[in-house]
């Protein structure tokens, strides 16, 4: 799967293309539609804007690092250098707490408190929606990645997620579909191609 990252010269979501995260695995019952926007903001970094419609999201938690996914969450995963093993999961609740780390895998993490400045995220909540919008600068990328330049045309590869571990109904939705037989979205081999616009 690939997916085009707008261009702009300021934060503007309007001409982005929207990533549905509509492939629901492991279990049944529950599947609300959400979506995620990215767009690269030339000379600064990346923009993400990611969106859930369900009316009432569980959101205990409150704080940095804490255990987020077992709210109804909202996830970006990305390698930003093809040549690396590395990837980051940036995990987000509706109250705006957010869990993130650099990894190889699973097991093998660096949490970004270590790396970087943390940044930011904004959540907002809407009628029968909430919303969640962060900004992963080009210096903060190059802190955990090595890399600070992204060019028209370059690719890289990640995914966006929908989950709820200890939700009423526990649910696992994707934008690029992970073949495995138990949830797990920490296998990057599934990740798909994230490309900037030319």
């Amino acid at each position: 799967m690939e997916y085009i990252i707008r261009a702009e010269s300021s934060i503007d979501f309007s001409r982005a293309e929207k990533a549905p995260i509509s492939t629901y695995k492991w279990t049944e019952g529950y599947a609300p539609e959400a979506y995620a926007e990215l767009i690269y903001v030339v000379g600064r970094g990346f923009a993400l804007r990611m969106t859930c419609y369900e009316s009432d999201p569980k959101a205990v938690y409150t704080k940095f690092d804490e255990p987020v996914y077992k709210d109804s969450c909202l996830e970006f995963f990305v390698s930003f250098k093809n040549d690396s093993p590395k990837y980051m999961n940036f995990e987000m609740n509706a109250n705006g707490a957010f869990l993130a780390a650099v990894r190889t895998d699973r097991a093998n993490k660096t949490s970004i408190n270590m790396l970087a400045p943390l940044p930011k995220v904004k959540a907002t909540k809407g009628d029968g929606f909430w919303q969640v919008e962060t900004f992963l600068s080009n210096d903060f990328i190059g802190k955990t990645f090595g890399k600070f330049c992204f060019t028209r045309g370059e690719s890289f590869k990640g995914n966006f997620y929908k989950c709820g571990d200890e939700t009423e109904i526990p649910h696992f939705g994707m934008w690029s579909p992970v073949e495995t037989e138990t949830p797990d979205f920490h296998r990057p081999e599934f990740f798909g191609t994230l490309t900037i616009e030319a």
